[in-house]
C-alpha cells in the first residue's frame, strides 16, 4: 500500500491513495488553516471507525443478519502534551435492522476488536485504550 501527500498552501496538504482517491488536509485557522478538509488526526479516527464498521457489517452479514444500518460514532481523548497522540477512543455502534440479535453483534463487535480491525489493533497495540459499545434498533418494515 502507498500513497502520496502534497503541499499545498499554508498548512493544507493533498493525499492520493494508490486507488486514485483524493482528499485534503488542512490545518487549524491558529496555525494557517482555511478548514478545507478534516485535520490528520481526524483521518485516523475516520479510518478506525471505517475499519472497524466494515467488519462489523461484513460479519453481520455473513451470520445472516437483517441489518440496514450501522453507524459508528467515536470519541476520542488526547494527550495534552506534544505528541498529542490518542489516549483513549470509544466506539458506539448503532446497529438497525430487522430482528438483529444481540448475540451476534456482540460477537462482531468482539471479533472487530480482538482480531479483523486493523487499525484498532495498531492503535491499541500502541497504548491506545479502546472501548466498544453498541445499541439495536429494530425497523419495522
Amino acid at each position: 500500500m502507498q500513497t502520496t501527500v502534497q503541499w499545498m498552501d499554508n498548512v493544507a496538504f493533498e493525499a492520493q491513495s494508490e486507488s486514485g482517491h483524493r482528499i485534503i488536509m488542512d490545518g487549524a485557522e491558529a496555525y494557517g488553516g482555511q478548514n478545507r478538509g478534516p485535520r490528520p488526526m481526524e483521518l485516523i479516527l475516520m479510518g478506525l471507525g471505517g475499519c472497524a464498521s466494515f467488519d462489523i457489517v461484513t460479519i453481520l452479514k455473513k451470520s445472516r443478519q437483517d441489518v440496514t444500518n450501522v453507524v459508528c460514532q467515536l470519541q476520542a481523548q488526547r494527550a495534552d502534551s506534544v505528541p498529542a497522540v490518542f489516549t483513549k477512543i470509544h466506539l458506539h455502534f448503532v446497529v438497525s435492522g430487522r430482528a438483529v440479535k444481540d448475540k451476534q453483534v456482540a460477537k462482531a463487535v468482539e471479533l472487530s476488536a480482538e482480531k479483523y480491525c486493523s487499525a484498532s489493533k495498531m492503535l491499541s497495540d500502541g497504548g491506545v485504550e479502546i472501548t466498544h459499545d453498541y445499541e439495536i434498533i429494530e425497523v419495522s418494515e
